[in-house]
């Protein structure tokens, strides 16, 4: 890995300099996909919003568990096959371990728990293939070998309130994962109302968990890459959550009037 890298970069002031346009990039891309997706009304495509126009479908536990493949293994790599020497730095350890928790789960865990679920269309497929391979890479390879951080961050009040944050969002995004594959029984068809955890209150909980997790890890890692991560998922699921809740809404009739689309009893 070292030695690709090498190739690729002609020094390491140029790769971070890179690493640091790929943050800017991706918060460019999430101005592109506010604009796609809140004021031009579109869905990113997958699960209920699936469409054949997006090409040919892709096993929906084979699709997750490949297209989150890259957010693992890129950032392992990085890490055990190069001189990553700000590894060995507690800062840095507990904001990557805070990375790695999350993907572990949902690349090497949450697919196999999925019951059921609509096809992946081929692009969607890809395109997340494109952007974990992408986000793994700037993440870690900004925490692993260029983040300085001092020994008393892991006291500070900021990264305390953010791995706090990270934890209860992440939290949040288990169970209600929990939740959604628990919905139907052996043999059922269709979908059902979620109930309970933060569904009793939000219609995306899942995604309001996802988003307050990696808030809370921008906040605990204080850099544009993890900043740009944060604004990006924010701005698609928060798209996506608003489109489950008219769903319900329209889907079905007995749908709680109080429960929000994203925020409780606000939004």
């Amino acid at each position: 890995m070292e030695a690709v890298l090498d190739w690729l970069f002609s020094s390491k002031e140029e790769e971070q300099h890179i690493i640091t346009s790929m943050a800017y990039f991706m918060m460019f891309m999430a101005f592109c996909s506010f604009v796609t997706l809140t004021l031009l009304k579109e869905n990113v495509p997958y699960g209920r919003y699936a469409s054949s126009k997006y090409g040919f479908p892709v096993n929906v536990k084979f699709a997750w568990f490949v297209q989150e493949l890259p957010a693992i293994l890129v950032p392992f790599l990085l890490v055990v096959s190069s001189s990553a020497t700000k590894v060995f730095m507690m800062p840095n350890q507990l904001i990557i371990a805070m990375y790695f928790c999350h993907y572990i789960q949902r690349s090497l865990i949450y697919p196999f728990l999925i019951r059921g679920g609509k096809p992946t269309p081929f692009v969607s497929f890809a395109l997340a293939f494109v952007f974990c391979m992408y986000n793994g890479y700037m993440q870690v390879r900004y925490l692993s070998h260029f983040a300085v951080y001092p020994a008393s961050w892991v006291t500070h009040p900021l990264f305390l309130i953010g791995f706090l944050m990270w934890l209860f969002g992440w939290l949040i995004n288990m169970h209600s994962d929990h939740i959604l594959r628990n919905l139907r029984k052996p043999g059922e068809t269709g979908y059902q109302i979620p109930k309970g955890g933060m569904f009793e209150y939000v219609s995306g909980a899942n995604f309001l968990g996802e988003i307050i997790e990696w808030a809370g890890f921008a906040l605990a890692s204080q850099s544009a890459q993890s900043l740009a991560f944060s604004i990006f998922t924010t701005v698609v699921l928060t798209s996506r959550a608003f489109s489950h809740h008219n769903w319900y809404l329209e889907k079905f009739e007995d749908y709680p009037k109080n429960r929000k689309a994203l925020i409780p009893f606000l939004l």
